[in-house]
């Protein structure tokens, strides 16, 4: 029988020397349990304050009427879906929830991989990302004038109004019309003519009115107009008033002032037989072909100056409101998947582009699904946070457009505290609240553990 030599295995069917134990290690929870209680008290009683009592009041007055004595039942709960000011609401937070999200994620990706290989890049991400220093009051404040109708304090109309003039020539005189007793109609498309035709006998001169004195501050002193030498018809366009009143209608008085730049057409038949445009002094003066036609004055003349967007009008509040928070929030965006972004393993990317890959397949097939995570992790983030935004919609929406603009957070405060203060209503659009919000936490949650998962 083999027997065990020094240093060597055990003999065959001899059991080897027992193997040493591992000590047991016992929680702290077990042994010394009111020293973990002292730990948790603290907290538990902060968390049981400022969330679980809040959550169970909330859910117990909603059960209320409006003074809080009455038992309603369910009855607030059924208001949720009739009452039309919150079902706005609940369609306006849907769009933000589908919306503000994406895009400040998209954008977020898109800022991180375009400045991953600048010099600039980390000077244009600290530009974008300087906004998320700002609270959501001076956000609301400063977009509030962004988006002022005036084109002169508004920068987004000012923008947009000088855009808009660069393509499309603006009116001579917008606002003028004809004085009261003078031989031009209105012609039903903004534009005036001449009750008779005109001839090449005598001046042909046509009187405004509705010109605003500071426009025509820098405006000549109009002047009659002298016979055409080849049988043609002129005539003065001028603002047929006088300073100080006095004056004769229809007479072109000294220091009445002419309209530069109006054009003037002769039309017989329908057709525009000639053209002619107004000079400094006020004077036209038509071929012969315009003897015997009727004068028109087009609308391009006289329409109103163009005043850009209402962007906090009914139809566009919404989407104004949405473009302030992706303004403060892609810059969170980019810098969380710019973290992520810096993690990617180079060795993927290098060898897609050796096996032929162009930068879009980079993107969409490497890129993109290794920053999955740190895509759902912003992603979630956000649709938490636009749940319950309140600020931007309440100081950026005004009082004219602020239903239009209504979202949960904003209908439960104006149920709880505004006109009617019906608190028992507001507690129930809180439970809703709740309940859209545990969905996502559960996810996010379910997604945390199983990324920990080994």
């Amino acid at each position: 029988m083999p027997t065990a030599t020094a240093g060597g295995p055990a003999a065959p069917g001899r059991p080897g020397p027992p193997a040493a134990s591992r000590p047991h290690r016992t929680s702290v929870v077990r042994t010394r349990p009111w020293l973990a209680a002292c730990f948790l008290l603290p907290a538990l009683v902060l968390l049981g304050a400022l969330v679980v009592y809040p959550i169970v009041y909330s859910v117990y007055r909603s059960l209320f009427d409006s003074s809080g004595t009455g038992f309603v039942g369910l009855d607030n709960y059924v208001g949720l879906f009739t009452d039309d000011g919150i079902l706005t609401a609940i369609r306006n937070n849907a769009i933000w929830v589908v919306v503000a999200p994406t895009a400040c994620t998209a954008l977020g990706l898109i800022f991180a991989v375009l400045t991953e290989r600048v010099r600039w890049g980390t000077a244009f991400k600290l530009i974008v990302f300087m906004p998320m220093a700002i609270s959501m009051l001076a956000a609301g404040i400063i977009f509030r004038l962004v988006y002022e109708q005036d084109p002169d304090r508004g920068v987004a109309n000012a923008v947009w109004v000088g855009v808009h003039d660069t393509f499309n020539e603006a009116s001579a005189w917008p606002g003028a019309r004809p004085r009261p007793g003078s031989d031009l109609e209105e012609s039903g498309d903004g534009s005036y003519t001449t009750a008779a035709a005109v001839d090449a006998a005598g001046p042909a001169d046509l009187p405004l009115v509705g010109v605003p004195p500071q426009d025509l501050a820098g405006a000549a002193d109009a002047r009659p107009a002298g016979p055409s030498g080849d049988g043609g018809v002129t005539g003065t366009v001028w603002v047929d008033f006088a300073r100080g009143g006095g004056g004769e209608p229809g007479v072109i008085d000294p220091g009445e002032k002419a309209l530069a730049g109006v054009e003037v057409e002769a039309v017989r038949g329908g057709e525009v037989v000639a053209t002619a445009t107004t000079g400094e002094d006020g004077t036209y003066a038509l071929p012969a072909e315009a003897d015997g036609a009727r004068l028109r004055l087009p609308a391009a003349n006289f329409t109103e100056a163009y005043n850009g967007v209402n962007w906090l009008g009914p139809s566009l509040v919404t989407p104004a409101i949405i473009a302030s928070y992706v303004w403060m929030w892609a810059g969170f965006a980019m810098v969380l998947i710019a973290a992520g972004l810096a993690g990617v393993p180079r060795e993927l990317l290098e060898a897609a582009r050796v096996d032929g890959a162009n930068e879009w397949q980079v993107f969409r097939r490497i890129t993109v699904p290794v920053l999955a995570p740190v895509l759902a992790v912003v992603l979630v983030t956000l649709v938490i946070n636009v749940l319950k935004i309140f600020d931007l919609v309440y100081i950026i929406a005004p009082g004219a457009t602020q239903s239009d603009a209504n979202v949960l957070a904003l209908q439960l405060y104006l149920s709880s505290f505004g006109t009617g203060a019906d608190q028992g209503a507001g507690s129930a659009i809180a439970v809703l609240l709740l309940l859209l919000v545990v969905p996502v936490m559960v996810f996010n949650i379910r997604r945390l553990r199983r990324e920990n998962r080994p």
